[in-house]
């Protein structure tokens, strides 16, 4: 009976440690970027460019003409795939010719414009990324088999972890970067500097999200390694 209430105390303790601050963190990072997108998606840019039109400027601009642009379903589902070279824009953001909608293209023309140039992070995070995806998936189910069938388990799911975690970290400078281009190609004749300040806002929101999954990702980390260092003890 101890033992069972040590370690339900020792899974509520290590949540509330290591996990918890993330999530509260990435609860405030959501609710800022939806807010600050919904803001500036009601204030038309002076030159009334859309999306598209943002997007295929800076792209020609960085000679990039080889990638194409296309219109896509979901809000904010806006991303550049580095294997195709095309850019997906949600439609609100490809036809809109607000603030946010520049300020998010312009996001996701900076990943083109990273792909271009072999940016070291951006290369290291597409290298990890099959790795990311099957350790998030199925890691913490190893963990907790492992804990009823096999040590090895757990180790395996650790590791698999890890490569999670390091995916998140390494994507936070990725979209950093790919914003502080963006700031800089809408500064080239594309914006305004009080028009500037509205995508900075979306953009800094965006960032925050990326810190918000990385928080959380280590919390999780750190939660399953006390979890696993009990199980030893």
């Amino acid at each position: 009976m101890f033992g069972q209430t040590g370690g339900a105390y020792l899974g509520y303790y290590s949540y509330m440690v290591y996990v918890l601050p993330g999530l509260i963190l990435a609860l405030y990072a959501q609710s800022k970027i939806t807010r600050n997108y919904a803001k500036y998606s009601k204030i038309r840019n002076s030159r009334s460019l859309t999306g598209a039109e943002v997007a295929r400027i800076i792209l020609d601009r960085n000679g990039l003409s080889d990638v194409t642009i296309r219109r896509i379903n979901g809000t904010l589902t806006d991303h550049y795939d580095p294997r195709d070279k095309s850019l997906s824009l949600s439609q609100n953001v490809y036809d809109g010719e607000s603030i946010a909608s520049a300020a998010v293209a312009a996001h996701e023309v900076g990943h083109a414009i990273q792909d271009k140039e072999s940016y070291r992070p951006l290369v290291l995070r597409q290298t990890l990324a099959p790795a990311a995806q099957i350790g998030s998936n199925f890691a913490i189910t190893l963990v907790i088999l492992g804990m009823f069938v096999s040590e090895i388990l757990i180790n395996v799911g650790i590791a698999m972890f890890i490569v999670a975690v390091l995916f998140t970290i390494i994507t936070l400078p990725v979209e950093v970067d790919a914003s502080r281009r963006a700031k800089l190609q809408l500064a080239d004749n594309i914006m305004t500097e009080q028009e500037l300040d509205g995508a900075r806002d979306v953009l800094s929101a965006a960032a925050l999200t990326y810190l918000a999954s990385m928080i959380t990702a280590i919390g999780n980390l750190l939660r399953i390694l006390s979890i696993a260092r009990s199980r030893r003890d």
